[in-house]
């Protein structure tokens, strides 16, 4: 699924990359600042420093700009905060690491901003929110679950539904931390608070799943 996005969002060939991602970060800047609907292709074209005729080379329309912008933050974490070592028989030093990265990443302010905007959008742009999903969350699950599988098989764990409980683990590891960041509630939590929840979290899991 990775590799695909990366295909999709790869630049074609004779395009200049360097240009391509000058404009996807002065996109980035101006969404950021003025959220979807506020941000226009005049605005993306300044921030960038490009004519709009050029940005109109690289991008048909700023719902293509947003959706490479969001493919691409997905992409450039989502295979470090899911490489999870399956050789690596400490599963609960294992699942406390990848906890706590994945909650410092789903929780940074532009993260929760980008999820923002998405929901926001995803009705009248149902395929954004289908692909914000596929190289997101569905990611993470799948990724979650395959080592859980490995973990299960190796006699270290005993699930029974690798899928269900991936995604049960990860939403146990945001539990009060995400949401009020989500909602623009509060600030993202700090390291401390997120291995406090996150430690809760793994040993809810491992008494429910680990080996007797």
């Amino acid at each position: 699924m990775i590799a695909e996005a990366q295909e999709m969002h790869a630049p074609p060939t004779g395009v200049d990359g360097a240009k391509r991602r000058q404009i996807i970060e002065g996109a980035r800047s101006v969404f950021l600042a003025r959220g979807f609907d506020a941000a226009s292709m005049n605005d993306i074209a300044r921030a960038a420093g490009v004519s709009k005729g050029t940005l109109y080379v690289y991008f048909e329309n700023k719902e293509q700009l947003f959706a490479a912008i969001v493919e691409l933050e997905c992409l450039a974490h989502a295979e470090a905060v899911f490489d999870l070592d399956a050789s690596d028989p400490d599963v609960e030093n294992e699942l406390i690491r990848f906890g706590n990265a994945y909650v410092a990443f789903l929780c940074r302010a532009e993260k929760a901003s980008a999820l923002r905007t998405v929901v926001a959008i995803a009705d009248r742009m149902p395929e954004m929110g289908r692909v914000f999903y596929e190289t997101g969350p569905a990611f993470g699950i799948a990724r979650l679950a395959g080592y859980l599988r490995a973990q299960t098989e190796a006699g270290v764990l005993t699930v029974d539904d690798f899928e269900i409980a991936a995604a049960q683990f990860m939403d146990a590891c945001q539990s009060t931390l995400f949401k009020p960041v989500l909602f623009n509630f509060r600030e993202a939590p700090d390291p401390k608070q997120i291995d406090h929840v996150v430690r809760i979290a793994v040993r809810t899991f491992l008494a429910a799943y680990r080996a007797r």
